[in-house]
């Protein structure tokens, strides 16, 4: 059994105004999430939205004095980004919206216990940034003996050397398997 994970896709980390943007890179992937997420809920294969949440001036934080402040609970940066916020709106009866506090979707979530419950195994996981959240979720994931399948064409990073080392580092520490659709252009 598998499931897709959507990383961190919101208007703090991917519009063009969002506080901690991946830019123009970031936008470029949409479509491509887009598509994958209406394809796993019409396979009716389970949907996660690991949506990173922070609390405005929270001095204890460890990202606090590494990025300006990004994802604060009840504003519209966490928001999914573009179409997919228009998608979930459609959607959300059918997907696992789930807040996370640090890098890996797995840390202090109950995202393996979701997974364990539905028996599934393996992991395709899309978002950003590919070599910061998208990455810590994949080590949490193959420590926990979880298949993982990355998207090449649906993640992204405002880093274009550390988006690159991840796509590597993914298939040649992790074992996962890259994978894009035909036809899409090259995002290394």
């Amino acid at each position: 059994m598998k499931a897709l994970v959507v990383i961190d896709y919101t208007n703090d980390f991917v519009a063009e105004d969002g506080r901690l943007t991946c830019g123009e890179p970031g936008r470029a992937i949409e479509s491509r999430i887009v598509d994958l997420t209406k394809m796993f809920v019409n396979d009716g294969i389970f949907v996660v939205f690991a949506v990173d949440v922070h609390d405005e001036n929270d001095p204890h934080h460890p990202e606090s004095s590494l990025f300006p402040p990004h994802n604060i609970r009840g504003t519209s940066g966490r928001y999914q980004y573009g179409q997919l916020g228009e998608l979930y709106e459609q959607i959300k009866h059918q997907v696992y919206w789930m807040d996370k506090t640090r890098y890996s979707a797995f840390a202090g979530t109950d995202l393996e216990i979701k997974l364990r419950e539905r028996n599934i195994n393996e992991l395709h996981l899309v978002g950003v940034c590919t070599d910061i959240c998208v990455l810590h979720t994949a080590v949490d994931a193959y420590n926990k003996g979880f298949g993982i399948v990355i998207h090449e064409d649906a993640v992204q990073s405002f880093n274009a050397d550390g988006h690159a080392w991840a796509l590597d580092h993914f298939k040649n520490t992790l074992g996962a398997e890259i994978v894009k659709a035909e036809g899409s252009n090259d995002t290394k």
